[in-house]
């Protein structure tokens, strides 16, 4: 894919890897992009280890039924930080992703979100590149903007500054920079993220499963459930 509908070759016969931006949940945010790389590619990989178990799988397929009949490469992503464990798993999933594209397969690695944006995909994506294969990044739309969209309000605006944070290492600084904060994967520090928001009297709007069956919005850091989970995100302010 390219723009200005230039048709691309792969070299040697060899298939391209897309990495695909499915959005934050609803399948009506998926990019027209997203959705012709789906169409184009003969096989999907997906994070997870079955097919059930992936959010992003089931938000592309409400815009492209068809998915469903390609071929599925399942390729499990474990909720760690041993760096070890981690490589030992992103190289192999490299690994099968360049056997399909040698066998002359388009592959597109679908990831919820924008890929660019705290993605597992990019981990995979960056060794199939580094190792000579095609690669395209395909983005989409990031979970905080639809988050604030959601919410109904600006993001930021004027002179005010931006700051994307991951919520499951330490923020305790990152919460008293300027302007609008974004906690992001939250995760199993949830109830620890929670009490500092309270304790520091931050101005908290939060967001669980935005776009999708379940969703559920905090107006202020004590309704926030500590059961919410990994899709949960917040936009957090001083209090005026």
């Amino acid at each position: 894919m390219t723009h200005c509908n230039e048709k691309k070759e792969n070299p040697a016969g060899r298939g391209i890897l897309y990495g695909v931006s499915v959005g934050p949940g609803d399948p009506e945010l998926m990019t027209l992009k997203a959705v012709r790389a789906i169409k184009e590619s003969q096989v999907l990989a997906l994070p997870n280890e079955s097919l059930k178990d992936c959010v992003a799988y089931h938000i592309a397929v409400q815009a492209v039924p068809e998915m469903a009949e390609k071929e599925i490469i399942c390729l499990p992503m474990p909720m760690t930080k041993d760096k070890e464990v981690l490589k030992k798993c992103h190289d192999k999933a490299a690994e099968q992703i360049i056997e399909k594209l040698s066998q002359e397969k388009n592959v597109a690695f679908l990831t919820l979100g924008d890929a660019t944006v705290y993605s597992t995909c990019l981990y995979v994506y960056d060794r199939v590149r580094d190792a000579g294969e095609r690669t395209e990044i395909i983005s989409g739309v990031p979970s905080f903007c639809a988050a604030a969209a959601r919410l109904n309000r600006a993001l930021v605006s004027g002179s005010s500054e931006l700051h994307i944070l991951p919520a499951t290492y330490q923020i305790e600084e990152g919460i008293h920079l300027p302007g609008v904060k974004v906690l992001m994967k939250s995760g199993k520090r949830l109830g620890e993220v929670k009490e500092l928001l309270i304790r520091e009297k931050k101005q908290v709007l939060g967001i669980q499963r935005c776009g999708m069956e379940g969703e559920t919005i905090y107006r202020s850091a004590e309704e926030i459930d500590q059961q919410a989970g990994y899709y949960s995100l917040f936009i957090v302010e001083d209090k005026e």
